[in-house]
């Protein structure tokens, strides 16, 4: 079963609608001039965004089996999500009234992931050309969370 699931967020630390020009970017904490190309793609989404709008999350959330009284609370939930990068280290928080995470992995290698909704994953982090694909598989089961940066506003897709 597909469900799509468009979340839109707004930045309100960092705005990536003002994207620094890459000869601006702090890379004397990276380990190589290899990961240099990565992180100025990632630069683009490296801010601090609060949710604003959100399409069909619930069934989203039914369809991972996620129960009633949680996904009540989920729906209602508007969290600040903060991505940055330190090092060769991408960095993904989620914070809110109900629950806070925080993924921190190296950007195509996959890494253990413990969900707010307590699902242990192997999950991926990588670029694909201007969007940041988030992957989790768990019990047979794959979703992809694809961001985007559209008219200055970070654009999330849950297959």
């Amino acid at each position: 079963m597909l469900f799509i699931v468009s979340r839109q967020l707004l930045p309100i630390y960092g705005a990536s609608s003002e994207l620094r020009a890459s000869s601006d970017l702090p890379y004397s904490s990276l380990p190589s001039s290899s990961a240099r190309p990565l992180f100025t793609m990632v630069d683009a989404f490296c801010a601090t965004w609060k949710l604003v709008d959100s399409e069909n999350f619930d069934e989203y959330l039914k369809a991972l089996g996620v129960g009633f009284a949680l996904r009540q609370v989920g729906n209602v939930t508007k969290p600040t999500v903060i991505i940055c990068h330190e090092g060769d280290k991408f960095i993904l928080k989620t914070q809110s009234t109900f629950k806070n995470t925080e993924i921190s992995c190296k950007m195509g290698e996959e890494f253990d992931e413990s969900t707010a909704d307590d699902r242990h994953c192997k999950s991926l982090v990588c670029m694909e050309g201007d969007k940041l694909v988030h992957t989790q598989k768990w019990d047979g089961k794959e979703t992809k969370f694809v961001r985007e940066i559209k008219d200055g506003k970070m654009v999330m897709v849950r297959h």
